[in-house]
């Protein structure tokens, strides 16, 4: 796929999602022009004055608002749609927040790219939209369905989807959290030590995002294959590698929290393709012809697994601290490293 001086949409783009993608294209010649899309004028002015680049645009909106985004994408070749609300708890409280924003904001990103005649939109989902019980996961559900109807009758456009788990260090997951604990000498607060996450960081999650922009068919959803491992040998690893005191509270399991998560379902895995690090999961173009779907059934989904935490390789706390190892604030406090960018989102 040949793609040179070309004009990035990042909507959310002051992310730390943003930002990797800022540190993958910014000196190269794909892009001669990247636009950051949010509502957050705060943000937009640090990232503005860290990096300081001619190429580098900003726009303040909200995908609420179609007139909006509809103006930021004039002239856009390609779109990442990374605007989201993320906060499980918040969510929780606030659905209707999370459907304006994840469900119909998507909706107008696409509406806007289709006008404009956008070569291709990434969305980015969550491993929560599989299975989903808790509001967050559900709204990004429905973006995902959105994103697919769309993609069926859109000709100029490009649609695709990405899913992952949790990023490592993220804004709002246990990892800061543990280590703000430890720091300040409380107690590792775990909802349940047998919880299993994906562990992925943010460098996966944006080469998954590049994978799809790269390979991706109209509808397709594209999930990255992530080790997992257990909260309590998370914890562990954090108190072993911060060597601290600190003990560890178990407060039981909170609302809207799943005993592990998965990545593809059963129903995707029966049509997913194996492409390496990836699952390619090609969109569902099944019309309104219901007869068709009621009396014609399949025995294969009962030979399946879908691909979750608890079935993917797992990481005892030795494996986990060579993933944590990886991560800006761990370079920093343990190891002393300088002039990391770490910005948590």
């Amino acid at each position: 796929m040949e793609i040179k001086n070309k004009v990035l949409l990042i909507t959310g783009g002051t992310g730390s999602f943003g930002t990797a993608v800022l540190n993958r294209f910014l000196d190269s010649d794909h892009f001669n022009e990247i636009r950051i899309f949010s509502r957050d004028e705060k943000k937009q002015h640090d990232m503005r004055k860290r990096y300081n680049h001619p190429k580098l645009k900003f726009y303040i909106g909200d995908v609420r608002d179609y007139d909006s985004i509809e103006k930021a994408m004039r002239g856009v070749d390609y779109v990442f749609q990374a605007a989201a609300l993320k906060q499980v708890p918040s969510c929780e409280f606030f659905p209707l927040e999370a459907t304006k924003t994840n469900v119909m904001g998507t909706a107008n990103v696409i509406d806007a790219a289709a006008y404009h005649k956008v070569k291709k939109v990434i969305c980015l989902s969550t491993d929560k939209a599989a299975y989903p019980i808790n509001a967050m996961g559900i709204s990004k559900a429905l973006m995902e369905k959105v994103a697919v109807a769309a993609a069926r009758n859109l000709t100029d456009t490009s649609v695709c989807l990405t899913r992952y788990g949790n990023v490592m260090g993220s804004r709002g997951s246990v990892i800061p959290l543990f280590i703000n604990q430890i720091k300040n000498g409380d107690a590792i607060t775990i909802t349940n030590p047998h919880m299993t996450r994906f562990l992925m960081s943010l460098e996966e999650a944006v080469e998954l995002v590049l994978f799809a922009f790269e390979h991706g068919n109209s509808g397709d959803l594209f999930v990255n294959k992530a080790p997992a491992g257990t909260i309590g040998d998370l914890a562990t690893a954090l108190k072993e590698m911060y060597d601290s005191p600190s003990e560890v509270k178990i407060i039981g399991t909170r609302h809207g929290e799943k005993l592990y998560e998965t990545l593809c379902t059963k129903e995707e895995m029966l049509k997913a393709e194996d492409m390496g690090e990836f699952y390619r999961i090609p969109a569902d173009n099944r019309d309104l012809n219901y007869n068709r779907y009621f009396f014609e059934g399949s025995d294969a989904i009962d030979e399946v697994e879908d691909y979750n935490s608890h079935n993917t390789e797992r990481q005892d706390v030795e494996g986990i601290k060579n993933l944590l190892k990886k991560l800006p604030v761990i370079q920093q406090d343990i190891y002393g490293a300088t002039n990391i960018d770490y910005h948590p989102e």
